[in-house]
């Protein structure tokens, strides 16, 4: 793997450009990892992985605890590696035992031999030895070491336990690593400064994933923990995070210098029956001149399983070129949900998908022109006036 940073915007969003191996292209960052169970789109089938914007679309996310139930380490590693198993050649792959969807961190359970996760085959202690054997045998491009992530609310002593268990795994780790797939180093420390700041000082690696997110710190509160982390890492290595998913939660990653993004957002608007339709021009505004209840929104993504959408003709954005759009409407995506028919989500996926990968290119563009944190401040904004507007509606 290679990384470079390209440019910088308002101190710390950065835009940079990482190749991967298998990748015939580079990746443009900021960027998304889309989530994928056992190494496919959770509803995308791979004849329409095509579909996506390219090369945007080619970095995948997975968690080697899918693989609890199904072939073993031993039969994926005889196959050739997870590329060679799903037939995704083309496509780079990061492996992190947390997937913000299935697999996540129960903290309550995870002790000095192992991290502890619930799993869709229930709650297991994965030990490094273990996590280690999963990864030689996938084989993917980049890898984060195993983490003893706690949530927002752990306190100081468990925080520091956290760390100093991840700090060792990591030893460990590296000592059973396998030649090639570039490894990020994992950094926690809950919603302790301090504890953030001495993990990311003591865990010195080419790659950094950022654990801890997504479980029960305030917007508030973020921004400091997560400039905690960055302040203290080495300023041309990529750092990759979990757990932040919402438009504004992306844009303090982003304001933070964090450069890989999971999706695990897309999965739950998408089984919710959401579609986005926020702008992603950055010189659009948004329309606040209809009611809520009336348009089943909330002028930054529609629910497609309201009765006003049965008649709707059009696609869900009119300028969107992604598949979903192209060729179908809101009326057919409405109906599909309604009568519970898996093409609902596949269509829903692949449309919030190419929309999603449409707003990290906005943040690339404003990066690029310097003035990101006008575009966040905008973008913010923006969800607040609407908020204010649904007070006003009600």
């Amino acid at each position: 793997m290679k990384f470079a940073v390209k440019a910088l915007s308002s101190g710390k969003a950065r835009a940079g450009v990482v190749h991967l191996g298998s990748c015939p292209s580079s990746i443009e960052t900021p960027c998304l990892l889309l989530s994928t169970r056992k190494g496919l789109p959770i509803f995308i089938s791979p004849d329409l992985l095509s579909s996506l914007p390219s090369p945007d679309s080619n970095l995948l996310q997975f968690s080697p605890l899918h693989f609890s139930e199904g072939p073993s380490p031993k039969t994926i590693s005889s196959i050739g590696g997870l590329h060679q198993m799903v037939g995704l050649h083309e496509y780079g792959f990061a492996a992190v035992a947390r997937d913000s969807i299935q697999c996540l961190p129960e903290c309550g359970s995870t002790n000095k031999t192992g991290a502890s996760f619930e799993t869709p085959c229930g709650r297991r202690l994965i030990k490094p030895v273990e996590y280690m054997e999963m990864i030689t045998s996938m084989k993917p491009n980049l890898w984060a070491t195993l983490a003893d992530e706690v949530p927002a609310w752990a306190n100081n002593k468990r925080n520091k336990t956290s760390v100093d268990r991840t700090v060792k795994w990591l030893d460990e780790c590296i000592a059973r690593s396998p030649a090639g797939g570039a490894v990020f180093g994992s950094i926690v420390g809950g919603s302790n400064i301090e504890e953030r700041k001495r993990c990311a000082q003591e865990i010195i690696y080419a790659g950094y994933w950022i654990g801890g997110f997504g479980l029960g710190e305030s917007m508030e509160e973020r921004p400091s923990l997560l400039n905690a982390v960055t302040d203290n890492l080495p300023k041309d290595w990529p750092r990759m995070i979990c757990g932040l998913g919402l438009p504004e939660e992306v844009l303090q990653g982003v304001a933070a210098g964090v450069d890989l993004f999971d999706s695990a957002y897309i999965y739950h608007l998408t089984i919710g029956g959401f579609a986005l339709t926020f702008p992603l021009d950055r010189t659009e505004k948004i329309d606040y001149n209809y009611q809520l209840s009336d348009q089943g929104s909330d002028r930054t993504k529609i629910n497609l399983r309201a009765t006003v959408y049965r008649k709707d003709a059009t696609p869900i954005v009119e300028d969107c070129c992604c598949y979903t759009c192209q060729n179908h409407t809101k009326a057919y995506i409405n109906h599909l949900l309604n009568v519970h028919e898996m093409l609902a989500q596949i269509l829903l996926e692949i449309h919030n998908t190419h929309h999603y990968l449409g707003f990290f290119r906005s943040i690339r563009e404003a990066i690029k022109e310097g003035c990101f944190e006008q575009f966040q401040k905008k973008f913010v904004q923006s969800r607040r006036e609407h908020l204010a507007a649904d007070v006003v509606s009600v």
